[in-house]
């Protein structure tokens, strides 16, 4: 019951500890993303998993070559009946790679559920989130999804379903990492759950502030 509580109390606030079970701290999670020993699928999608302690991991790596800045520039939105929205289309395109694969994991599992990507990744997170969200409606209270350095995914405006759904999602942005700024809001786009602002403004451009060691940095001392 305990967990379900921590679930719980999930929706209403974000802290410098991720709410699970275990209470790990995001910079430690960040830094098990970071070297996770991936799976390499088609369409250049890296994905890992593990289970600890009852509690599913699924790992999605950040972009690697030219392939995945293709992806990631590939802006239309298309539409994802599987969970009702209207998503970034080389993103959702490279999530579906992903779900064939993760389908019978994602099926099976028991307990918790913990997503986490960084950049890319962050953004095959969020469409992994709402895809579990949607087909185990059980685990919901359960399920807890963080993108590092993540992109806008959605499309349209925020609303109640998205809100619901990606209620336990956060966004962790390094200040003015460009990356977290993209695409542009003038497009469409937007970030779903939680924003989560570490850093100081100035610190870094917004090339460096998207570095994972940055990331680890500010982490590190907002978690103090």
């Amino acid at each position: 019951m305990s967990r379900f509580f921590d679930a719980l109390l999930n929706l209403f606030h974000c802290s410098a500890y991720y709410e699970s079970g275990d209470d790990m701290k995001l910079s430690e999670l960040f830094s098990r993303c970071l070297n996770a020993s991936y799976t390499h699928l088609d369409g250049g999608i890296d994905v890992a998993h593990t289970k600890e302690n009852g509690i599913l991991y699924i790992y999605f790596e950040d972009s690697d070559g030219i392939g995945d800045w293709r992806i990631n520039l590939d802006f239309p939105a298309e539409f994802y009946p599987a969970v009702g929205v209207y998503a970034h289309r080389g993103f959702l395109r490279s999530w579906k790679i992903a779900e064939e694969y993760l389908a019978g994991i994602i099926s099976s599992a028991r307990g918790e559920i913990v997503c986490t990507g960084y950049s890319h990744g962050g953004a095959l997170a969020l469409l992994c989130h709402g895809y579990i969200y949607q087909k185990r409606p059980e685990l919901r209270a359960f399920l807890h999804s963080y993108g590092f350095g993540c992109p806008r995914v959605l499309w349209g405006k925020k609303n109640e379903k998205t809100e619901k759904i990606w209620g336990n999602f956060t966004v962790i942005r390094n200040i003015n990492d460009a990356v977290t700024h993209l695409p542009p809001k003038s497009f469409g786009y937007f970030h779903a759950g939680t924003l989560l602002e570490i850093g100081k403004s100035g610190t870094y451009s917004a090339i460096e502030a998207h570095k994972s060691e940055n990331i680890v940095a500010e982490l590190e001392k907002y978690e103090k």
